[in-house]
């Protein structure tokens, strides 16, 4: 009998392992002249050689499932170590339009035709802006699509960023450290994270600085190469601070610009950052832009009704304006 180690590198340890460690116990099972020992994300596995080798492989596999569809399940642990093909049942359950797998494996898909589009327009162009009404899916769309660049190996950072800017509030003095006062303005981010990462791997990801969440103020100065960048909320940018951002962009980086030009938060005179890149960029070759209505929107159904409503109060305005003044 020799002692062999693995390291999970890259699959949740939790998940890995199962609650009360039960797919070590189910691999154990499958090999009952072996020993399985956990030490944190280290797999100690003591049997006799060829048996030793057949696990390490098995668990190499694993990890690779584990990773790519956010769970392992008895019956896929079963099939590897008979040399059976473990994505059959997975990805035929799954809609055609998967982008990713979520926690507990729920399929991620691209629903209607500009979230579609989104995942296409990414995989060819380097900078995309998704623009339209709250509720579409413009923002978890593209951390999906960041996040499973990253899981392909394709990138080796994900950052998301967002203007710290107030929505129609003063929120005074937030007690703490930096991150504290910053962390309320990046919330959502750090919510869309959490339906498609387990939370200790989320967590480990975070403090290795391999996926990055900061104000767009701290983007200045920085080359952003092998990298996926999502930009969120950016009509509450300046047109300074959006050329500022979209001169990050390194080798090997993609930018994914989000925003409603509805729901601007900036002093009054002051010009979206948003609507300044679209006006002066529409005919850059590269550039891809992508322009939801509120047809798209995915949340609850009253979204939609309160989009339309607010929409024609504000034509209605715009139309009395221009009647008072002409």
């Amino acid at each position: 009998m020799i002692e062999r180690i693995y390291v999970l590198e890259e699959a949740d340890v939790q998940q890995f392992v199962g609650a009360n460690k039960v797919n070590l116990i189910t691999l154990s099972n499958l090999f009952p002249r072996c020993r399985l020992v956990l030490h944190g994300n280290v797999i100690k596995v003591l049997a006799a050689q060829p048996e030793a080798e057949r696990i390490l492989s098995a668990l190499e596999r694993l990890e690779g499932i584990c990773v790519r569809y956010n769970q392992l399940t008895e019956a896929q642990i079963i099939e590897v170590v008979k040399g059976g093909d473990t994505t059959s049942e997975s990805e035929e359950q799954a809609p055609s339009n998967t982008i990713i797998y979520g926690l507990h494996g729920k399929p991620i898909c691209a629903r209607g035709e500009n979230q579609k589009r989104m995942v296409r327009q990414f995989d060819s162009c380097d900078l995309t802006f998704a623009i339209g009404p709250a509720g579409s899916g413009k923002t978890f769309i593209a951390i999906c699509l960041a996040v499973k660049a990253l899981k392909n190996k394709q990138v080796r950072r994900i950052i998301l960023s967002r203007p710290a800017v107030e929505a129609g509030e003063k929120l005074g003095f937030l007690p703490g450290e930096m991150k504290d006062k910053l962390d309320p303005y990046l919330q959502p981010l750090y919510d869309a994270l959490g339906e498609l990462i387990p939370a200790p791997k989320l967590k480990d990801l975070l403090d290795t600085g391999i996926i990055q969440i900061a104000p767009l103020a701290f983007m200045r100065g920085r080359t952003l190469s092998d990298a996926v960048v999502v930009l969120d909320e950016a009509q509450n940018t300046t047109p300074q601070q959006m050329k500022m951002f979209l001169t990050r962009l390194g080798n090997n980086g993609k930018m994914i610009v989000t925003g409603d030009t509805t729901q601007i938060d900036l002093p009054r005179g002051v010009k979206s950052g948003l609507k300044d890149a679209t006006e002066k960029l529409a005919e850059v070759a590269g550039i891809s832009f992508i322009r939801f209505s509120k047809t798209d929107i995915v949340r609850h159904p009253l979204v939609e009704r309160i989009v339309e409503v607010y929409d024609n109060a504000d034509r209605r305005e715009i139309q009395t304006y221009n009647d008072t003044n002409n």
